[in-house]
């Protein structure tokens, strides 16, 4: 079950302990049970940290009790993996996710106006740390889309440092999702390195207490995500960077193995770009 108390609330111990270590943790978008168990058998043999994330569209498509398999999944594990609801964005997927046993969630009033988006997250938060439920925002406008979600074409509104922290302040978050240039879904021409700006992201990190988190990290370098973390970020989602090895290998072999040989391999190779990832950012050893 989730924390019924933010003093033990498996997010926020997560991501302040990376953000006090300089490192960042991987909140990896999961869809099935071959990422949630390649997640948590990553994270046992790398000894890290984790977050197994889940979009809207989980809850809609495979249902309430998928969502407390997961958490208890990820909470029998031999380290800390917290499970995070990513991008809510309408108000019914909030208060449903309110309802089900998730470590944090991510309020996602980012196609609001500021008025807005500080009155949702503030009534929003209050009533999810009293279920013991840690809360991620977004401050200013984030281009792109994810899957299952909409794709937001509104125009990016960069995060200015002065005000992420008055957001802050009004809505009692506890995590930050900063808008520097980064893309849900692709980058164009010149990609992350051209559309970043990094000395924005450090003044954003600087300014506010709270952990911040990376969104937009396909195709990102590993150079860039280096960078990113010595900019202050604890916390990095990514979906493409660690999935697409695995979704290549099931493409091939569909219908040419037997479907316990292909979640087996499957899941292997899932597994080992995680860990992957785990060292780049860090937070191997770190459980």
């Amino acid at each position: 079950m989730a924390a019924t108390s933010l003093q033990n609330n498996l997010t926020i111990s997560i991501l302040h302990a990376a953000k006090e270590g300089k490192y960042a943790v991987g909140a990896y978008n999961c869809y099935n049970d071959d990422g949630v168990i390649a997640v948590i058998r990553a994270a046992e043999v790398q000894k890290s940290p984790a977050i197994i994330q889940l979009f809207p569209w989980t809850i809609h498509f495979q249902g309430p009790e998928f969502v407390r398999y997961v958490v208890n999944a990820a909470h029998a594990a031999t380290v800390p993996i917290a499970v995070h609801l990513d991008h809510c964005i309408e108000t019914a997927d909030i208060e449903l996710a309110l309802t089900l046993p998730f470590d944090s969630i991510m309020i996602d009033g980012s196609t609001m106006d500021e008025a807005e988006n500080v009155a949702l997250c503030a009534k929003t938060i209050k009533r999810a740390h009293e279920l013991g439920i840690s809360v991620e925002v977004e401050m200013g406008r984030i281009e792109g889309g994810e899957d299952g979600l909409p794709k937001v074409d509104m125009g990016t509104v960069f995060t200015q440092p002065s005000e992420a922290k008055q957001f802050m302040d009004q809505t009692a978050a506890d995590f930050l999702a900063p808008s520097f240039g980064n893309i849900h879904g692709g980058y164009g021409p010149g990609g992350a390195e051209k559309s970043w700006n990094l000395e924005l992201l450090a003044n954003v990190s600087r300014i506010v207490s709270q952990p911040t988190v990376l969104h937009g990290t396909h195709p990102v370098s590993d150079e860039l995500f280096l960078k990113a973390i010595e900019c202050g970020i604890a916390k990095i989602n990514v979906n493409r960077t660690v999935r697409d090895e695995y979704t290549a290998f099931v493409a091939a072999n569909a219908g040419k193995l037997e479907l316990t040989v292909l979640k087996v391999q499957g899941v292997a190779i899932y597994t080992e770009s995680i860990k992957r990832v785990m060292d780049l950012f860090r937070s191997t050893g770190k459980a």
